[in-house]
């Protein structure tokens, strides 16, 4: 069974915590911090950023997985596309306002609404679409 959508989202969330992997890095060297955050708030903040995408992550890819299992393919499908898609543009906001800007409050918070609301739907999906197989069984 092919999975498109957990497919794409899957790898590029991981391109992003990457990227935000690599900015940890960078500001690891550049403040000469090993371990922890030296008391660099650069750094706490790209620390931060890549928890919080390490964090959010898995449970958004589990969760479209099982949507995109569910509908098995069929239009409903795109309903599950377009939840994947705002909750990896949620994703990208918040990383970016975390480890690359000093103080974007705006995209961090909208860049956690365009989080949260996917996951609250697509639970809610996954959670309805059992019932309605159940109510309403398909024969063969």
């Amino acid at each position: 069974m092919s999975l498109p959508i957990t497919t794409i989202l899957t790898s590029l969330l991981a391109l992003l915590f990457v990227r935000l992997s690599f900015q940890v890095i960078k500001l690891r060297r550049k403040n000469q911090v090993s371990l922890g955050d030296g008391g660099h708030e650069d750094l706490r903040r790209a620390i931060r950023g890549q928890g919080n995408c390490a964090e959010y992550g898995p449970i958004g890819v589990l969760l479209v997985l099982v949507a995109e299992l569910q509908t098995g393919g069929t239009v409903p499908t795109i309903v599950v596309g377009v939840l994947a898609a705002a909750f990896l543009l949620g994703r990208i906001m918040h990383g970016y306002a975390f480890a690359f800007t000093t103080k974007n409050t705006a995209l961090r918070v909208r860049g956690m609404q365009l989080t949260v609301l996917p996951i609250i739907a697509l639970a809610a999906w996954n959670l309805l679409m059992p019932a309605v197989a159940f109510i309403n069984p398909v024969t063969p």
